[in-house]
């Protein structure tokens, strides 16, 4: 997230793209409404439902899903088309304008009604909207990122930031909500499969950074591993880790997963969640570490499965970071109750029978204190250099001395500061970044440029050279170089030559241009691709996707063999999932909260009047939902517009059901939660994003059978 929520309230233009924040985000709602009716910016919103936040739109856009990239280029192109670029920002900040254009140049109103139905005359509407109400913001969520293409979709959208000038400014940036508390923060020292913390990757280089930092031997690290070459390979993701145990597609492993530990996540969350299962009946071991007994505990029927009873936020404590990437010191409220013991102590109970508690908490004596300050001191690569649990406290005490509007402390012991220290807070006195890349201020001030992380130049594929350093005269005010520079040798891992960048007035990581061009991704520039499970047949030869992709993330991935053209004639409709305001993630504990629950008591398809008439279906009639790949669930049906004629809208944060069948017996006596219902990542259907492996639950199909 480049800017912030509260700075919304200076946007004169919305944009939301997959995005349905009245429902997910609602306190940033605020931010977004005060835009709308105190600035009178218009509010777009696009996506495949009429959603809650579509109901407050200046101009709501109906998308096909699966086809924001095709939209997105469109818009670029069309304000490229009518003179509309930003071209002085083009010219001093940005690479590979020419090579981005050529290819958006297809995407023509007419090609994008097509791809994506919407109307050419509403792509010019919108883009106008864009071009004359700067600066705006971008806002995206799951509905952009989890699709095949979903790194696609992203960059589409920062490009359009790009061309716009909108990036660096009070009021524009690139902005994503993230899905649950603190995912940023959780994000940010990567409990993901492929990197150590704080974006620093696998490298040799990188484990011996952290070695240093943590005060512990690389070779004793490096004889954890089963091999060197592990070390460096990236794991299983999140979303298909089950295929590391039932091996429906080929593994790149020595050998299966025999055990897994949910911490604080809900199995209901990921896609084909009927082979999900039948790795938690396969598995040895699976322990479920949770405040509440959930899915996962009640979807295991082999006499395997541990529940630890961790604590909830209330009664715990320490640092979370925000999605503008802000940090909160979270106080403890209550002691625990019952035998429910804090993450830290769990993981000390783990650590200590494993037997390397001394190297584990070499730097670790007052919890979480300690851990907060290890982070900081490791994670240079991001700026959390200033995090000190101090200054982080400090700012959550005196909270209500921050500028709603700027964020910053207007007087009091945290004046001039911006209220969290957004990374990068590159030193123990940084006041924090607000607005990423902005050029206005110093950078010892909170201004930042764009980050030089590939060469000083590069030839593209015609011959032609281009400097990928910004321009002579753009520069943070105070900068020692009036213009771009390359990043300084061995900031990553020395904060001494950070202090010194900054005492030149200079960024430690350089001044370049922000790419449009990405020679290192497999479409250098966004292009559409048709969903795997595509509903439009005629397209797929014209949009096709990729080659099938070996070892991703240690698993054989379908593209182009799984791309089927006459799979539609069998599942005519698409399905996409998202959220309620009610009920949080996997549900476990709004659904076990009794007022929540009478609130949205049951789970449903939303299905539009049309098709509810052709297939004979009324309000509250059950119907079978069946997917390509086997899955199916009986829900209730919701007769309504906010889908169109060929789509299914399911909210994915039910459990207890599995396939017609109540699971409800298997809870713990007394937990079973209030509200059950069958998980919607029964019928997601199979597809994966070709650089993260994110699933794609927002473009598949399905089939309807009355119950």
């Amino acid at each position: 997230m480049t800017n912030s929520m509260n700075d919304i309230r200076h946007s004169k233009c919305i944009f939301m793209i997959g995005s349905n924040a009245a429902e997910a985000h609602p306190v940033a709602m605020q931010h977004i409404l005060y835009a709308k009716e105190v600035n009178g910016a218009p509010l777009i919103v696009v996506d495949p439902r009429f959603t809650k936040l579509a109901a407050k739109a200046t101009e709501y856009v109906r998308i096909r899903p699966g086809t924001d990239t095709a939209f997105l280029m469109g818009l670029i192109n069309y304000i490229i088309q009518n003179d509309w670029h930003d071209k002085e920002f083009i010219r001093t900040r940005v690479a590979g304008f020419e090579e981005m254009r050529k290819v958006a140049a297809h995407y023509t109103p007419e090609v994008v009604e097509d791809i994506t139905g919407v109307p050419k005359e509403q792509l010019a509407r919108v883009a106008k909207l864009l071009a004359t109400n700067r600066p705006g913001t971008v806002i995206w969520c799951m509905g952009i990122t989890q699709h095949h293409i979903g790194s696609s979709n992203t960059r589409a959208c920062c490009i359009l930031q790009l061309v716009l000038g909108n990036m660096g400014v009070s009021g524009g940036g690139t902005n994503i909500f993230r899905g649950h508390d603190n995912v940023q923060g959780a994000t940010d020292v990567c409990v993901l499969s492929h990197s150590l913390p704080a974006y620093y990757g696998l490298k040799e280089g990188s484990w011996k950074h952290w070695c240093k930092v943590w005060g512990v031997d690389y070779e004793w690290i490096k004889s954890r591993f089963h091999s060197k070459e592990y070390m460096h390979k990236k794991g299983f993701t999140l979303a298909r880790w089950y295929e590391g145990v039932i091996q429906e597609d080929k593994i790149t492993q020595y050998t299966p997963i025999r055990a897994v530990v949910f911490w604080g996540c809900a199995s209901n969350s990921q896609s084909q969640y009927h082979k999900l299962k039948k790795a938690l009946d396969k598995l040895d071991l699976v322990v479920i570490i949770d405040p509440f007994p959930t899915t996962t505990a009640a979807m295991c029927e082999k006499d395997n499965v541990y529940l630890l009873p961790s604590t909830s936020q209330y009664e715990t404590e320490g640092s979370v970071t925000s999605s503008s990437r802000q940090a909160q010191w979270r106080y403890k409220v209550v002691d625990p109750i019952y035998e429910a013991k804090t993450d830290y102590e769990i993981m000390y109970e783990f650590v200590k029978r494993f037997g390397f508690a001394d190297k584990f908490y070499k730097n670790i004596k007052q919890i979480p204190e300690d851990v907060t300050r290890e982070i900081a001191r490791g994670a240079l690569t991001i700026g959390l250099c200033g995090w000190l649990p101090e200054r982080i406290k400090k700012h959550t005490d005196n909270w209500h001395t921050f500028d709603i509007d700027t964020l910053q402390a207007k007087g009091g012991p945290c004046d001039g500061e911006y209220y969290g220290l957004p990374w990068p807070c590159w030193t123990e006195t940084h006041p924090g970044t607000p607005i990423l890349y902005d050029i206005s201020k110093p950078v010892a001030k909170g201004g930042l440029p764009f980050r030089a992380r590939f060469g000083t130049e590069y030839t593209y594929p015609d011959g032609r050279k281009e400097n990928l350093l910004a321009a002579p005269g753009v520069a943070n005010p105070g900068s020692e170089i009036k213009g771009g520079y390359p990043e300084f040798p061995g900031w990553k891992t020395d904060p001494n030559v950070i202090k010194e960048a900054l005492r030149r007035g200079m960024a430690p990581f350089g001044n370049a241009r922000a790419r449009c061009y990405c020679w290192n991704f497999p479409d250098p520039v966004p292009i559409h691709r048709e969903p795997l499970h595509s509903p439009r047949a005629d397209l797929i030869k014209k949009y096709p996707t990729y080659p099938d992709k070996p070892d991703h993330y240690r698993v054989y991935t379908r593209f182009a063999s799984e791309q089927k053209p006459e799979l539609v004639k069998e599942y005519p409709l698409v399905l996409i999932t998202g959220r309620m305001v009610e009920h949080m993630g996997g549900g476990a504990e709004t659904r076990s909260n009794k007022y929540l629950a009478e609130l949205a008591p049951e789970m449903y398809a939303e299905i539009n009047v049309k098709v509810a008439n052709d297939y004979g279906l009324r309000e509250g009639d059950y119907v079978w939902i069946e997917s390509p790949e086997g899955g199916r669930i009986k829900v209730k049906v919701k007769v309504t517009d906010r889908v169109d004629e060929r789509t299914i809208f399911l909210p994915f944060h039910f459990g207890g059901f599995f396939m017609g069948r109540s699971y409800a017996a298997n809870y713990p006596e007394g937990h079973q939660p209030y509200a059950l219902g069958e998980p919607a990542n029964i019928v997601t259907n199979y597809g994966y994003d070709i650089i993260t492996q994110i699933q794609a639950t927002k473009e598949g199909l399905c089939r309807l059978k009355k119950a």
